[in-house]
């Protein structure tokens, strides 16, 4: 493949930079847990359920003992202790801690033994051992259905999204994405699902702007994928996002009904979403400790910064970001293979050269992450309605992903901008996008960039850019950086935003077994 020069040292003390900020949140994240982390545990450990007004029973356990006082010892010791002084299962101890009187009867100021805290944590043995056999036997299961309806080799992959808010009709477009020639088959979440601290219960037939994540509805998407890789004696890939206030919940069901991929990144949900960027930096290493141990491929979001910052002067701040995600990454467990970095085709195109300036920073990612599988983003934000040249677009978008080698190509759609896409969208999309990747298939093989030449000119910028920027991180730290508007040209507080009050320090002796288990302690 043609390769554009650039500075290895520079590109190594990038990493090292970037690990610098990472560890400085790590360090954070640590010393809390949140309440999302804390219900996803209890649903780890197999407690289920809703009361008669759809409120989830791990919602209504996590919030009695953050209002009394008791989360900072964690929930898991809550139920292990329960279980050892009351008896019964994990499910009567989660419904007495978040019905009854028996919280009421525990004082938060009292010191607790050692000797308490053991008793809990074996009352948790055989549930915390569940837990993971669970996200190991899902793995397994997609393994084996890859190994004998083998996904193409080619890449880029084809990547569709359908989302009526109909879960029973997503599944019918996605089998018939499936049929048109997709590889991957995403359902965009309803509208502001994110914002919600809580994830509802069952399968869900309406939703605005898409359809609602919810653990049956990942079942019924993942049954229909698998018809159609039967069918068409190749594996469609499954994707959903995790992110926001339930970012880890919904990792955990993905784990478990063996979806593919996730778009999983705090910091979409801090910039785009305005989750607290404390609450959800805590939410996301969990989330990808699970993602870790399931084997599915996570997608970031930097793509999005260039929606409402300018592709041409801040591109630079999506590669600073890609290096910090990484490192995020590989704090949680996450190899290389797992980490579809994210990046956009959004460059205005009536800037004169705008095609060579995408393909260089298309294929400066894919060298500095050679063993990712990057995730190539659409033009979105030049678009308007004209469905002729936004047809152009996308096919001058889709040049530059094979010529680049890119590994997952969300593929954009003529009608942007005028309405939701129609299914005679997605197999136009899907025909003009086969006609491209064919016909150009070996392109990136038989050519190379001009030693000194524009393409190299300015991937050299950008890399030097995103250096500048990363040691201005570190120098100020990413909390700072943030507050200060260095990403997306979008500025949040520390302490402001969704979800802040979520948060809870842990105590001495905290117990969660689900995740030490997940870390390998």
């Amino acid at each position: 493949m043609a390769q554009v020069p650039v500075d290895e040292k520079l590109v190594a003390r990038c990493r090292e930079l970037a690990a610098q900020v990472a560890g400085d949140v790590q360090t954070y994240v640590d010393r809390h847990t949140t309440v999302g982390v804390e219900r996803v545990m209890v649903r780890a450990l197999g407690v289920i359920g809703t009361d008669d007004q759809g409120v989830p029973l791990v919602n209504a356990l996590v919030e009695r003992l953050r209002v009394s006082g008791q989360l900072p010892m964690g929930a898991s010791f809550a139920l292990g202790r329960s279980v050892v002084e009351h008896g019964g299962s994990l499910q009567d101890a989660a419904e007495r801690l978040a019905y009854g009187p028996e919280l009421d009867q525990v004082d938060p100021k009292a010191a607790i033994s050692s000797d308490v805290i053991t008793s809990a944590r074996k009352a948790l043995a055989a549930a915390t051992d569940a837990a993971l056999d669970r996200i190991d036997r899902a793995r397994d299961e997609r393994e084996a259905l890859r190994a004998r309806f083998p996904p193409p080799n080619d890449v880029p992959h084809k990547y569709v999204i359908v989302a009526t808010g109909n879960i029973y009709d997503d599944a019918v477009q996605a089998k018939a994405a499936a049929h048109a020639g997709a590889d991957v088959v995403a359902v965009i979440r309803a509208t502001a699902q994110s914002l919600l601290d809580y994830v509802p219960e069952g399968a869900t037939t309406e939703g605005f702007g898409g359809t609602f994540a919810t653990q049956e509805n990942f079942a019924i998407v993942r049954r229909a994928l698998d018809e159609a890789s039967h069918r068409h004696q190749r594996y469609v890939q499954q994707t959903n996002y995790s992110s926001g206030l339930c970012m880890a919940e919904i990792a955990w069901m993905a784990a478990v009904e063996r979806l593919d991929m996730l778009l999983n990144d705090a910091m979409y949900g801090i910039l785009f979403r305005d989750i607290n960027m404390c609450r959800t930096f805590i939410d996301q290493y969990v989330s990808r400790r699970f993602v870790a141990r399931s084997g599915i491929v996570i997608n970031t979001g930097e793509d999005n910064y260039l929606t409402t910052a300018d592709a041409v002067e801040k591109a630079h701040t999506v590669l600073s970001s890609q290096f910090i995600n990484e490192a995020f990454a590989h704090r949680a467990g996450l190899k290389d293979e797992q980490l579809g970095l994210g990046h956009a085709y959004e460059i205005n195109p009536w800037i004169e050269d705008s095609f060579l300036m995408e393909l260089a920073q298309a294929q400066m990612v894919r060298q500095i992450f050679s063993r990712h599988p990057i995730k190539w983003m659409p033009p979105t934000k030049h678009k308007t309605g004209d469905i002729f040249q936004a047809h152009v677009h996308d096919a001058m978008f889709n040049l530059v992903g094979i010529t680049t080698n890119q590994s997952i190509q969300l593929l954009g759609m003529f009608s942007e901008a005028v309405h939701n896409p129609l299914l005679m969208d997605r197999y136009l999309s899907l025909k003009a996008t086969r006609y491209v990747f064919t016909a150009a298939r070996h392109l990136g093989e038989e050519i190379s960039f001009k030693p000194g030449g524009r393409i190299e000119q300015r991937a050299q910028l950008v890399l030097a850019e995103a250096h500048a920027q990363l040691e201005d991180v570190v120098g100020r730290s990413i909390w700072n950086a943030i507050e200060e508007g260095a990403f997306a040209d979008v500025k949040r507080s520390r302490t402001g935003g969704k979800g802040f009050a979520g948060i809870v320090e842990k105590a001495p002796g905290y117990l969660n077994p689900v995740l030490e288990k997940l870390e390998g302690k």
